[in-house]
């Protein structure tokens, strides 16, 4: 075989540590594994098979809810002629393999888990023309039939694996390039909605595995002297803030940092959860680098806390909101405010958490409908209730309450574009308090920067308000009933006020941000050209 090309198609949001790993491995061994993103397109995807003529295509299904299109993209490329090996991987593909073979019959093998060694031995045999058929962690057909291997024992050693292959970093905030990276995998906690611990159990894989603090740092000089990145965004679900071996883990990152004169040069984020939040040991990261926290909050109910089995209390969440808040670290969060169980009642005590949180301005109110993703116990216990309702990878539900189903309906028409949207109110907020806390870390504070975030965290504060106390007004509205029919014309004058506030703020908040771009660059400018400005 003349060529040694492969294509993985995968989601390419802020890069893919997973298939960027797995072409790290292959090109190792002397492969052209070339990423493509899925949202480009079957036809420009077409164009480069042709181009590269691959003799193995990897498809990385991750996502649920990206089935239909990586459906498509197989039928579209097996009519378009492309004859070369089709397999598929990925968290979905691995947990419901059998699935996905019924939707896609086209695929030629599945790998199950991790795939750095199973797809490398798979690429090496069909390169070679020898049998592929008994690789661990494959899954083929064979007569009509679905023959699942024995799995592949998982690597311990994560720093065996090479550096990930990347896109070409981009900028983040103020001139700043960033990349993701990772200190481990799996996750020691067990949330009812999340289909990790089931994942890791398929899997027979310990569920944490974490990098050597030394090699994490190593990876992150080379990124930022070869490739001039000074944001760092962790993909971990679980960063080592708190290690179950009790190891020094941070203490020894954070020394690293210092040790590879890192600190003041780059910044980083973290996901964690509120209740691992120490102020000690979060002073300790700020002071190396730590910028934002993503927080598994979840619900601000102690009830629905229990529900979600997050083994947390309300008041555990709100001690770590408030240390992050006092050592003016930023964070984001993930709050599910409409669930399975959710009653009016409950729906508004979570808004009065959010008050709580949000009030002040530092984040803004954002919120989701729970999804009983595969292999989750929401999604189980749905299924046995017969309440879960669509298709293969695209699975909802009904509130008990039917005027509570108009409600989440109406509310996610009406802040479609507050809350969803790339250019939406929620998402222009998060980059404004982004953009003022890398300001912070890299460039020179005065007293027209803090007045000019004194004026955006007002508005933040303002428009977290006026969302909350039109959704409160709504659903007292619902309660009632009445609206049964689907008749909202009497609501109309939300939809038209809620509009023009959200084009308000947005304006307010995007003018601070481009105000704080211009005082940046001129700092930048005093800084590279000290004799021209003064």
């Amino acid at each position: 075989m003349s060529t040694r090309s492969i294509i993985i198609i995968a989601f390419k949001e802020f890069d893919n540590l997973g298939v960027g790993y797995l072409a790290s491995v292959l090109s190792s061994e002397g492969y052209n594994p070339r990423i493509i993103d899925i949202r480009d397109g079957k036809k420009e995807i077409l164009n480069e098979i042709n181009k590269t003529k691959p003799f193995i295509v990897g498809f990385s299904v991750i996502f649920q809810y990206y089935i239909n299109d990586f459906k498509e993209l197989v039928d579209y490329l097996r009519n378009s002629g492309v004859s070369s090996h089709f397999s598929a991987g990925g968290q979905y593909a691995s947990m419901r393999y059998y699935e996905l073979f019924n939707l896609i019959p086209s695929l030629d093998s599945i790998i199950r888990f991790e795939g750095e060694y199973s797809f490398l031995d798979l690429v090496n045999s069909i390169y070679s023309g020898t049998g592929w058929k008994n690789i661990k962690g494959l899954v083929f057909k064979e007569n009509g039939k679905i023959i699942s291997n024995p799995i592949r024992q998982p690597e311990m050693d994560l720093d065996k694996f090479p550096i990930p292959i990347r896109s070409q970093p981009e900028e983040y905030v103020l001139g700043k390039r960033f990349a993701t990276i990772i200190a481990g995998r799996g996750c020691v906690n067990n949330c009812s909605f999340c289909n990790n611990t089931e994942y890791l159990k398929q899997a027979s894989f310990p569920i944490k595995r974490l990098r050597k603090p030394e090699k994490v740092v190593e990876e992150l000089e080379f990124l930022y002297k070869n490739k001039h990145c000074s944001v760092f965004l962790f993909e971990d679900d679980d960063f080592p803030v708190k290690n179950i071996t009790g190891s020094d883990w941070i203490e020894r990152f954070c020394n690293e940092l210092e040790n590879r004169n890192l600190v003041g040069k780059i910044v980083w984020k973290i996901n964690c959860r509120p209740d691992e939040i120490e102020f000690d040991r979060f002073s300790l990261m700020k002071k190396h680098g730590l910028f934002l926290a993503f927080l598994g909050i979840d619900d601000g109910t102690d009830d629905g806390l229990t529900s979600l089995n997050k083994h947390m209390t309300v008041e555990e969440s709100l001690r770590g909101i408030n240390i992050l808040k006092k050592l003016k670290i930023g964070f984001d969060y993930g709050f599910m405010l409409f669930q399975p169980s959710s009653t009016f009642g409950s729906i508004n005590k979570n808004m009065d958490f959010l008050r709580q949180i949000c009030g002040d301005g530092t984040t803004p109110v954002t919120f989701l409908k729970l999804s009983p993703f595969f292999d989750t116990r929401v999604e189980k216990e749905l299924t046995k209730a017969g309440r879960l309702k669509g298709n293969p990878g695209f699975y909802d539900y009904d509130f008990l309450n039917p005027s509570l189903d108009l409600y989440f309906n109406f509310i996610q028409d009406s802040f479609m574009e507050w809350n969803n949207d790339e250019e939406g109110l929620v998402n222009i907020e998060k980059w404004a308090r982004n953009y003022f806390l890398v300001f912070s870390h890299f460039f020179d504070s005065n007293s027209e920067v803090e007045a000019l975030w004194l004026k955006t965290n007002k508005y933040i504060a303002e428009s977290n308000f006026y969302i909350l106390d039109r959704m409160q007004e709504l659903s007292a509205i619902f309660e009632k009933g009445g609206l049964n029919n689907g008749n909202f014309e009497n609501l109309t004058k939300y939809k038209i006020n809620i509009k023009e506030k959200h084009d308000h703020y947005k304006e307010q908040v995007g003018n601070s941000v481009q105000r704080l771009s211009r005082i940046a660059e001129y700092q930048r400018l005093r800084h590279s050209f000290p004799g021209l400005l003064r």
